[in-house]
Formats: C-alpha cells, sequence, structure tokens
C-alpha cells in the first residue's frame, strides 16, 4: 500500500483578504503561512516519507519547503496539483462573488458550474484524482508520499474516495496547514483521517 498526504498550503494575505487567488502567480506565504509550514515540518518529519511533491504555485511550495530540508529530499513540482482554474473569477473578492446568481449553483450544485475562462470542477476533479492515482502507481508498497496542493482540490479527491457525489464536496474541510491521509492500496483506497492540524500521531488503521 501507498499513504498519501494531502496537505493544504499555510495561510497567505489573499485568504485574510478574502480574495479568490486561484493560479495567480506570487502569492506567498505570510507570517502565520510560515508557521504552519514549520509546524507540518515538525510533526511530519517523524513520518517515514520518501518524496514530496507539490503544485507549482508559490503557497504550496513554500509550505512543502521545511518538510523537505528537515528530510534532505527535494520537492517535485506537479503541474495537475494547481489550484482550480478560476478564470475570469481570479483576485476577486468573495464578497463581490456572494452578489453573483452562479454563487448558488457553485454551492448547491457544483458539478453543473463551469469558472468563465476556466475549468469546471469536474474537470478539477479529474485531473487531480489522476495525478494522485498517477503518484500512488509510481511508488511500492508501504511507501508514503507528501503532496502539498490547495483546498478545493484536496476536497474534490475526498470526495472521489469517499465515494460522495460531487455536488456534497463542498460540505468537506481542509484548513491552512491541515493533512488529510489516504491509504491506497492496488485498486482500494481508504481515508485514514481528513483535516488534521499538527501536531497529531499518525493514525495507524
Amino acid at each position: 500500500m501507498t499513504i498519501l498526504l494531502l496537505i493544504r498550503h499555510g495561510e497567505n494575505d489573499y485568504l485574510k483578504k478574502n480574495k479568490l487567488p486561484g493560479r495567480l502567480p506570487g502569492v506567498h506565504l505570510n507570517d502565520r503561512g510560515r508557521g504552519q509550514a514549520a509546524a507540518l515540518a515538525g510533526t511530519l518529519s517523524l513520518l517515514p516519507i520518501k518524496v514530496i511533491y507539490s503544485s507549482p504555485l508559490e503557497r504550496a511550495v513554500e509550505t512543502a519547503h521545511p518538510l523537505a530540508e528537515a528530510k534532505g529530499l527535494e520537492i517535485q513540482v506537479r503541474p495537475e496539483l494547481a489550484d482550480t482554474d478560476v478564470g475570469d473569477w481570479v483576485s476577486r473578492s468573495w464578497k463581490s462573488l456572494l452578489r453573483l446568481k452562479a454563487w448558488k449553483i457553485i454551492q448547491e450544485t457544483p458539478s453543473q458550474f463551469r469558472f468563465p475562462g476556466g475549468e469546471s470542477f469536474i474537470e478539477a476533479q479529474t485531473r487531480v484524482v489522476a495525478a494522485l492515482e498517477s503518484i500512488a502507481a509510481n511508488h511500492a508498497k508501504d511507501e508514503m508520499a507528501a503532496v502539498f496542493f490547495h483546498a478545493d482540490p484536496i476536497k474534490l479527491a475526498l470526495a472521489h474516495y469517499l465515494g460522495m457525489p460531487l455536488d456534497n464536496f463542498q460540505r468537506l474541510t481542509a484548513n491552512t496547514g491541515s493533512v488529510t491521509i489516504l491509504r491506497v492500496d492496488g485498486l482500494s483506497t481508504c481515508v485514514l483521517a481528513f483535516n488534521l492540524i499538527p501536531p497529531f500521531s499518525f493514525p495507524q488503521k
């Protein structure tokens, strides 16, 4: 079996300002985010992690860096792990988006929504699940991989592995600096834990 640690990046000022960063470059961790990255490294460095993957966006790479340094591993950047492509909505405030009719669709039937100029939630889920399954297939049994990326992609992947309809994925949570744990054993995937905040003990079953 392969253990995948799905790790959401740390806090950044776009989040604090309630703006949608999407794939906007140059969004860096703030002080709290750097503290979260350090806390993740403090807990995860005790685990037998063999490889570290990351979204190409700075906030994910910066979150991965303390763990990579502690474990003496390189960060392998995977473009497929990027955040949802929100297209024309990038940098918009949540307040402005809440006034749109489309917001109700996102909350109630996201499977029917495509971001203007961007991708749909179905496309994002398909992309991320394919990336995770490719990562798991590339590693031997009993290996552990840390994968740093973003909230909605983590929740979409989790919904897939829980057998939840995509329209219910917004019921899940992936806080900044949190860890979701999957055990992949052939064609079977088990969710061991989700939204863990360091420090925590690794679940054995």
